[in-house]
């Protein structure tokens, strides 16, 4: 008998049990490694309206979906799933702060510029290959600190200081690179 994924659904009335909290007042969610894994994000994260941290790192999740409801939402955490693109991002553009991504198959940046308040992004081990898709950051005015250590764009430097060097000049909004200050000359 085939498992079936836990749902969104599921997986908050999971929370709501194991806390004694009501999900849909709750500012801190997290619904990483569940099992079985949480395969679709959906609808379900609507309700979560007064939640400001997400976190769906660990499952099986392939698309980002069914966050627009989500209106308080700063920090939302997605690592090590099997999410290819950023679409599905922009309904929670107003108010998301960071995105902690890392460890999916992402190799484009597309529509990340609307995101004007994100400052934090963690993107290491994706699969981002395109100085073209890198450049896309620059429309994100507040980012500050991005990990992006372990996308093939990185090791096809010849050495980690032409990668800084080259992702700082890049994004001169940054301060933080791969969890490194950059320190650059002020005239």
């Amino acid at each position: 008998m085939a498992v079936k994924p836990t749902t969104c659904k599921e997986a908050i009335a999971r929370w709501e049990k194991k806390t004694g909290e009501n999900a849909t007042e709750a500012k801190v969610l997290e619904l990483q490694f569940q099992w079985p894994p949480i395969e679709k994000m959906d609808g379900a994260l609507s309700t979560l309206v007064a939640c400001e941290k997400l976190s769906l790192s660990s499952n099986m999740i392939d698309k980002i979906v069914g966050i627009a409801g989500m209106r308080s939402l700063k920090i939302l955490s997605l690592g090590r799933n099997y999410i290819k693109s950023l679409a599905g991002i922009e309904t929670v553009s107003e108010t998301l702060e960071e995105l902690w991504i890392s460890y999916n198959q992402i190799d484009k940046l597309k529509g990340i510029g609307v995101l004007k308040a994100l400052r934090v992004l963690y993107m290491s081990n994706n699969v981002v290959k395109e100085w073209a898709e890198f450049n896309r950051l620059q429309e994100c005015p507040s980012l500050r600190d991005v990990m992006f250590i372990g996308n093939p764009i990185c090791d096809n430097q010849p050495d980690v200081e032409t990668w800084r060097t080259q992702a700082s000049n890049r994004l001169q909004q940054i301060t933080k690179l791969d969890g490194i200050p950059i320190l650059r000359d002020t005239d």
